[in-house]
Order: structure tokens, then C-alpha cells, then sequence
């Protein structure tokens, strides 16, 4: 199978996948006992008629089957819906929040990906010695340390203690945002050669990116150190060794390319995992994302706000999946896009 029809027939395996996720999500945000339109229209103290118009306008007055029916419609018309808490439409929301989350976890990949990949190399190839044990001691830290703890840890010694890194927030106080072109700061600020904007961007997005990172580093530390443990004991390895290869080609040329494939997999869950959970990084570090976002909606039973996130991280789930499925052909060259 080529390429280009693998790619087109995984985008249109996503038609039911998001119809899946949009039944399940509807159906478990409208049963739960709540009065959305009363909270819409200003809580207890809420005048009748307004809650009666929000009913109306929400249609949460007819069978939840056809309320379903007509958010799918809105949805093949490209509509979200609007979101009350923010009083504006819900695709207008993500697309304001969208940017900060990206920014906050390709920052986290960034530095997760190489130094994981490098530390299972050495981790693997210098097994049970001095190397072996930290990397071992740091991946069990990354699984260990809740990520609220971590995160207010990294603030106190770095903000507080030894105040050289910002406390919360994308950029200084009373600076003002690059731009926008592409809602990343740093990449906004590069465009438009705003040389301050970019050195406050980078510097307020340390602590935060490597507090969501630093659970995933040890993932692909851990993932990295047993997959190259077990190629290197394979016999074609020794084989190898046996025709006077150097090290350093069996390493780098054949056991790594082999060993890759399941980090390939759990950097690209992890990396959609990164971009729908970082509600709890986004919150201490005052970040504006779509964790923030996607919390006050759940609390404020924002329906469509709800839906609209779920979407959205669905499409980046099958979309990073994609990307691993082709990555696995690149690594190595045996795999075949499609099977057969």
C-alpha cells in the first residue's frame, strides 16, 4: 500500500472513531444530574425566563436522542456550539487556548525525547553500572513524583529560593504578546524579530515544560533502556560482534533502529496525553491552555465546551497515531504501511 492511500484511508477510519467519541461523551455529559441552563443563566438567582430561553436554545427540553442529533448537525456544519461560560464560540475559545497548550508540550517533548533516547542508550549498553543506576533512579523519580508536587517543588527552589527562573505566566508583567500568527509566543516573536518577547517566552516556559515533560522523559528513558536490552541479546547482534563490527555501528546502525519502534509508540500516546492533561501544570504555573480551559467547563457544565475539547484531543490522538505508523515504515524499512 502506498503512502498517500494509507494516510487517506486512516483519515477516513476518523469519521467513526469521532462519531464514537462524540455519542459516548454527549450522552455521559447530559445524564449526569444538573441543570446547565439555570447555571448558564446565572445560578439560583436565575429569572425564569431566561433559563427557559437557554433551555430552548440548548434544546434541553426535548429527548437527549434528538439533542444529539442536533449537535451532529451543528458538527458536519462546522459549528461547536458556543460556550456560556466564556459567552463565545467554543472553536473561538480553542483557538485561543489551543496555541499555549502546544507550545507547553512540544517545549516538554523537546527536551524529553532526546535526553530519554540517550539515556536508555547508555543506560542499556552500560547495564548495572554507575550510568545504569541514575537513569534508573530518574525514570523511577518520573513515575514517583506526582506532577503538583513536582511543579511546586521547581517553584519554590527556582522562584523563591534561588529566584532565577519567573514564577508562573507565558511572559513578563506588563509585557505585552507578539503578534499572532501562529498563537505560539516564540515562534510569533521570531517572525516579527521581537528579540525581548522571545527571550521572556523562553524564559517562562522552563519550569512548565519540564514539569509536564519530566513523567514522560522517564517513560521513554525506561521504554528506551528494556527494548535496546532486548535487541542487543538478539543473535543477529552477535552475529555482528562475530564479523568485527565496531560497537559503535551495531549500536547506532542496528539494534537502535529496531529498538526504536516501541518508544515510537509511547512518545506519540504520550505526546496526545500531554496536550489533553495538563490541567494540573496549567494551573500551578498560571498557563493559559486548554487544561485550564477544559476544567472550568467540566465544573461549569459547559456541554459544549466539554464536547469541543474532546474533539479536538481525539483528532490529535488519531492524528499522532498516523504520524507513528508512518515513523515505524521510516525506522525500518521492513514495516509495511497497511500490513499485507
Amino acid at each position: 500500500m502506498k503512502t498517500w492511500e494509507f494516510i487517506v484511508r486512516r483519515l477516513l477510519l476518523l469519521i467513526p472513531v469521532l462519531i464514537g467519541v462524540t455519542i459516548i461523551t454527549f450522552t455521559v455529559s447530559h445524564v449526569i444530574p444538573s441543570d446547565p441552563a439555570r447555571a448558564f443563566a446565572g445560578g439560583p438567582k436565575a429569572q425564569p425566563d431566561v433559563i427557559e430561553r437557554i433551555t430552548k436554545e440548548l434544546h434541553l427540553d426535548e429527548p437527549i436522542w434528538m439533542q444529539y442529533f442536533y449537535y451532529l448537525n451543528d458538527i458536519i456544519h462546522f459549528n461547536l456550539g458556543k460556550s456560556y461560560l466564556e459567552s463565545r464560540p467554543v472553536s473561538d475559545s480553542l483557538s485561543q487556548y489551543f496555541p499555549a497548550t502546544f507550545e507547553l508540550t512540544i517545549f516538554a517533548m523537546f527536551f524529553a525525547i532526546p535526553l530519554g533516547i540517550v539515556g536508555g542508550i547508555i543506560s542499556a549498553i552500560r547495564r548495572n553500572k554507575l550510568s545504569d543506576h541514575i537513569t534508573r533512579i530518574i525514570a523511577i523519580a518520573g513515575y514517583s513524583l506526582p506532577i503538583f508536587w513536582l511543579a511546586l517543588m521547581l517553584q519554590y527552589s527556582f522562584a523563591y529560593q534561588i529566584p532565577i527562573l519567573p514564577l508562573e505566566g507565558r511572559l513578563g508583567i506588563g509585557m505585552d504578546a507578539p503578534s499572532s500568527i501562529t498563537g505560539l509566543y516564540v515562534i510569533d516573536s521570531i517572525l516579527t524579530g521581537n528579540l525581548e518577547t522571545l527571550g521572556s517566552s523562553l524564559y517562562h516556559i522552563i519550569l512548565p515544560a519540564f514539569t509536564l515533560g519530566f513523567a514522560t522523559l522517564a517513560l521513554i528513558l525506561r521504554m528506551t533502556r528494556s527494548s535496546m536490552l532486548e535487541v542487543m541479546g538478539m543473535d543477529y547482534i552477535r552475529t555482528g560482534r562475530a564479523k568485527g563490527l565496531s560497537e559503535r555501528s551495531i549500536i547506532f546502525k542496528h539494534a537502535l533502529r529496531n529498538a526504536l519502534i516501541p518508544t515510537i509508540t509511547v512518545t506519540g500516546l504520550a505526546f496526545g496525553g500531554l496536550l489533553g492533561g495538563a490541567v494540573l501544570t496549567e494551573t500551578i504555573f498560571n498557563w493559559p491552555g486548554m487544561g485550564r480551559f477544559a476544567a472550568a467547563a467540566v465544573l461549569g457544565f459547559d456541554f459544549n465546551a466539554v464536547m469541543g475539547f474532546t474533539i479536538l484531543i481525539a483528532i490529535i490522538y488519531v492524528s499522532a497515531n498516523l504520524i507513528v505508523d508512518i515513523l515505524y515504515a521510516v525506522v525500518d524499512p521492513r514495516v509495511k504501511l497497511g500490513g499485507g
